[in-house]
């Protein structure tokens, strides 16, 4: 058994509060550590909330960096807690403001970070494009990240699953209109690669139409899903999975060795 225990928060963050969104976050990094997870994942954007009607421009002056307060915060948490964390906000890069994330290793150490690769609608106007995946790897595992509308897309998954990731997480700013297809993503992900996917999504809103509902979710290889989290409400849930069951359902669910490369284009 190759066992991995996941915190998956589902946060509900101020709007634009950066120092409040940080100082919660610590008290979820603090739990998770306590009960012995091996890493921490938070929602999309959620260091200021994700609302581009109510932020846009100014995730341009939110943006964070490495030496950033609030980022320094988060890195000495992750030690104290000797805990992995996957920490997704607006950061500074060379092209421009990213809607990305920093991945924060138990010694508090940022060892990569991520920019998101397929943007979203309006996230277009306020953010730049990443062009890199990420596979990161942990001392648990080998970890593929992708954000939200990332998880859209197979192709990204299944880079991620041949570049060796045991796990992909994807954290996400679902809206209640988008349910349908956060019910469909993640398991469809998980057996079409026969990896663990695990999704993070936020929670609360400033209104209807921004309304984040949760329901965290991690599906196993088969593509059965192991946890369906309860719906608008802030929480953590720790779920122990066994990373062996990758190897086990990819002889029994051959996609990944029965891929005919040479005949696919576009």
């Amino acid at each position: 058994m190759r066992a991995a225990t996941l915190a998956l928060v589902q946060f509900d963050s101020v709007i634009g509060d950066v120092a409040g969104n940080t100082r919660k976050a610590i008290s979820f990094m603090q739990e998770a550590g306590m009960r012995q997870a091996d890493l921490v994942v938070f929602p999309e954007l959620f260091l200021t909330g994700y609302d581009l009607d109510a932020l846009g421009s100014r995730y341009r002056e939110l943006a964070q960096h490495e030496q950033s307060a609030a980022v320094r915060q988060l890195c000495e948490a992750a030690k104290a807690a000797a805990i992995n964390a996957i920490l997704p906000m607006p950061l500074l890069s060379t092209s421009g403001i990213v809607n990305g994330a920093l991945v924060i290793n138990r010694k508090g150490e940022i060892v990569a970070q991520y920019a998101k690769v397929h943007l979203w609608a309006e996230e277009q106007r306020y953010f730049a494009a990443g062009d890199e995946l990420l596979v990161i790897a942990f001392d648990f595992a080998k970890v593929g990240l992708m954000i939200c509308y990332d998880a859209a897309f197979p192709e990204m998954a299944r880079s991620l699953t041949l570049q060796g990731a045991d796990l992909l997480v994807a954290p996400s700013a679902f809206t209640k209109d988008l349910a349908h297809r956060w019910n469909i993503y993640f398991a469809t992900r998980a057996l079409e690669n026969t990896r663990f996917v695990a999704a993070v999504n936020g929670v609360g809103g400033l209104t209807e139409e921004s309304w984040l509902f949760g329901n965290n979710k991690v599906a196993a290889p088969s593509g059965e899903l192991l946890l369906d989290a309860e719906l608008d409400q802030e929480a953590m849930q720790l779920l122990t999975i066994d990373l062996s069951l990758n190897e086990q359902y990819e002889e029994r669910i051959p996609y990944l060795r029965d891929r005919r490369s040479e005949l696919y284009s576009g």
